[in-house]
């Protein structure tokens, strides 16, 4: 399968954290999840692709191209939303046109007015006087109407009320629909990723821990409440992780369907990413 992004042995180290190289792919067409704790590396990971920090070590290859040295053309085919990313203050709305039919030489005017409608954007209000939500939705206005084939995003969704995250969310499904665009989705909703994600990749304190397709998950994974003496009776090769409470464990179990043949009256929940997050972070890993 043809990816979209590579990174390849991704190696970043600060006073205080590392970046481990780190290894994972964006197949074309789909949309990916990124999650992690903050701190887990997921920016650090970002801010290399768009070479705003130098890694260590480490190959990233986007669209078929080397980040460094093909960085303006591929930042000609890309979109990018970053939490915090703002265009210029003193500007009016409409104004953002002017400079970026300057900057992309794919821009489409027509497609960013109606994205302004879209997202009710006033053309003639300053990006200053618009709130966090609204700068969002203005963002995501610019990436999308330069006709980008992959898009970036860093929590970009946190600012937005359910309403809008859900039509973001929606217009991401379309975005990737003719399997040649594709997304990479940094996000501390989970929900947002159970709804639309093709593909998860868990960070944790600067490493991959988990790489899996939502049908994978969906499939074979879901979160077990049981008796310690139960659980003691389990097999290790039942389940992937556990967290004892008082008077039961909560296990995360990754062959589901086999273990209720073995076990009929077992009620086994679905597991959310959400649910699989957790597990790793607080649990015992098998």
């Amino acid at each position: 399968m043809e990816n979209t992004l590579t990174v390849s042995h991704l190696t970043k180290t600060y006073k205080d954290f590392t970046l481990d190289d780190v290894s994972f792919q964006v197949p074309r067409g789909s949309i990916c999840g990124l999650i992690g704790e903050n701190g887990a590396g997921k920016t650090t990971a970002i801010s290399a692709m768009l070479n705003i920090i130098t890694p260590d070590s480490g190959d990233i290859r986007i669209l078929d191209m080397d980040y460094r040295e093909d960085e303006k053309k591929i930042k000609q085919r890309v979109g990018v939303v970053l939490d915090e990313l703002n265009q210029i203050p003193h500007l009016y709305c409409k104004d953002i046109d002017t400079i970026m039919k300057k900057i992309y030489s794919s821009w489409d005017s027509r497609l960013f007015f109606q994205y302004l409608e879209k997202f009710k954007l006033p053309q003639k209000k300053k990006v200053k006087e618009l709130s966090k939500g609204m700068n969002v939705k203005l963002n995501f206005a610019v990436a999308l109407s330069h006709n980008a084939e992959f898009l970036i995003l860093d929590e970009a969704t946190s600012g937005l009320d359910p309403v809008m995250r859900d039509d973001i969310l929606q217009l991401l499904q379309e975005f990737v629909l003719d399997e040649n665009h594709s997304v990479l989705l940094s996000t501390h909703i989970t929900s947002d990723l159970d709804k639309i994600a093709d593909y998860i990749i868990f960070m944790h304190e600067g490493n991959i821990q988990f790489i899996k397709s939502k049908e994978d998950i969906e499939n074979n994974y879901g979160v077990l409440q049981c008796r310690n003496d139960f659980f003691e009776a389990l097999s290790p090769d039942d389940y992937c992780a556990y967290i004892k409470e008082e008077y039961s464990v909560k296990v995360l179990v990754h062959h589901k369907q086999e273990l209720l043949r073995h076990f009929q009256d077992l009620v086994i929940e679905r597991a959310s990413i959400e649910d699989i997050m957790l597990f790793y972070i607080k649990g015992v890993i098998i």
